[in-house]
C-alpha cells in the first residue's frame, strides 16, 4: 500500500518511513511546508508538496501518516477525511482536547482512524498482554512504568536545525506528560483490557529552563482496582535506565526492559511469585513498533479485524487532560 506523510520531520524519517517499508508499504510521497524537509524527501525520490491538499490531489497516497507538531494535526486528519483517505496521527491526538474533539467531528463513524500508540504494537508488549490473558501471574495488581530521557531546551534530534516543539506549550500542548505518559496510560489499557477509571498526576519543572513540565508521575487506577504508576520525564541521562515496564499479579511480576521506545528488542521476564525464579519470555526481537504499527493499519485498512479506536483513544484524552490541567494549574 502507499503512504504519504504528513510532516517529515526526525519521527518520519527515521522510524516511520522505515517501519512502513519493513510491514511491506511504500512511502511515494510527503507533505511539509519546509523546503529542507522537501529536499529530504527528494533525496529519498519522494514526491514533496508543500501541503497536504497538494499531496492528495496528487492520487499518490492510499493511506497517510500525520507527524506534524501536536497543533497541527487537525487540519490534515480533516483533509484526509473529506477525501476519505485512512489515516494514522501521531499522538497526542492533538496539542489541546478541544482540539481532539474538533477532529473526532470530522470524521463519519465508518472513518478508519487511528492514533499512533506505537507501544500497544510492541512484540514484547504483545507477548506480555498475552501472558497476562493466559493467566501467567494471576490476577493482575499493579502497573508500573519508567519511561524518561534526556530533552533540554537545545535538543536537536538529527543534529539539524534546532526546532525543539516539544517543549513549547502551545505547539506542542505541554512538555515531557503530553509527550510521553500517553503512550504508557494506553499501553496498560492494552495489557489489561481494561480503561483507567481515575488518574492524577503531579508535575515538575525541575532542571530545563523551559516553560513546559520536564517531569511527571501519575497515578491512577482501573475500575476493577488495578492501580497505575508512571514516571515520564526529559530530565533523565540517556545513559541511566530509563525504560522499564512491569506488571504485578498475584502469582508473578512479568518485566520489560528496553521495550519503550522506537526500536526492536529488550527484554521480557516472568518472575515467579512462589519460587523468585525468572524465565524470559520469547517474542520477536526482530520487529520494530513501528513496522508493527504499519502493518496492522494497513492490515486494517484492507477491512481486517483491527483495534484502532477513535472513541477509546478520544475517552482516554479526556480522562488525561483532566488530570494534566488540574496538575499544570499547580506547577
Amino acid at each position: 500500500m502507499r503512504w504519504g506523510i504528513v510532516g517529515f520531520g526526525w519521527v518520519a524519517r527515521s522510524y516511520m518511513m522505515p517501519g512502513i517499508v519493513a510491514a511491506g508499504g511504500t512511502v511515494t510521497a510527503i507533505a511539509d511546508p519546509s523546503p529542507a524537509a522537501r529536499d529530504r524527501a527528494a533525496a529519498f525520490g519522494l514526491a514533496a508538496f508543500g501541503d497536504v491538499e497538494a499531496m492528495l490531489a496528487s492520487g499518490l497516497c492510499d493511506l497517510v501518516y500525520v507527524a506534524t507538531p501536536n497543533d497541527a494535526h487537525v487540519a490534515p486528519v480533516r483533509a484526509c477525511a473529506r477525501q476519505g483517505i485512512p489515516v494514522l496521527c501521531e499522538k497526542p491526538i492533538a496539542a489541546t482536547l478541544d482540539q481532539a474533539e474538533a477532529m473526532a467531528a470530522a470524521l463519519s463513524p465508518d472513518a478508519l482512524y487511528g492514533t499512533a500508540f506505537d507501544q500497544r504494537h510492541h512484540p514484547a508488549h504483545v507477548a506480555m498482554r498475552d501472558a497476562i490473558a493466559a493467566d501467567a501471574i494471576g490476577r493482575a495488581v499493579a502497573v508500573r512504568i519508567v519511561y524518561a530521557c534526556w530533552v533540554d531546551p537545545a535538543w536537536s534530534p538529527d543534529g539539524g536545525a534546532h526546532d525543539n516543539w516539544r517543549a513549547d506549550p502551545a505547539r506542542a500542548g505541554g512538555g515531557a506528560v503530553i509527550d510521553l505518559a500517553l503512550h504508557g496510560l494506553d499501553l496498560s489499557e492494552r495489557l489489561l483490557g481494561e480503561p483507567l477509571a481515575a488518574l492524577t498526576i503531579q508535575l515538575q519543572r525541575r532542571i530545563h529552563a523551559y516553560s513546559v513540565d520536564d517531569g511527571g508521575m501519575l497515578s491512577g487506577r482501573t475500575a476493577s482496582g488495578v492501580l497505575f504508576q508512571s514516571h515520564v520525564a526529559y530530565n533523565c541521562a540517556e545513559v541511566l535506565p530509563r525504560r522499564r515496564l512491569e506488571v504485578l499479579g498475584e502469582r508473578g511480576l512479568l518485566v520489560a526492559t528496553d521495550t519503550m521506545g522506537q526500536t526492536a528488542g529488550g527484554m521480557l521476564v516472568r518472575r515467579c511469585g512462589a519460587s523468585g525464579v525468572e524465565t524470559a519470555l520469547p517474542f520477536d526481537a526482530g520487529t520494530a513498533p513501528f513496522a508493527a504499527q504499519a502493518a496492522a493499519f494497513m492490515a486494517a485498512a484492507r477491512g481486517r479485524p483491527h483495534d484502532f479506536s477513535l472513541s477509546r483513544d478520544l475517552a482516554l484524552m479526556r480522562l488525561f487532560d483532566q488530570a494534566y490541567q488540574d496538575a499544570r494549574s499547580c506547577l
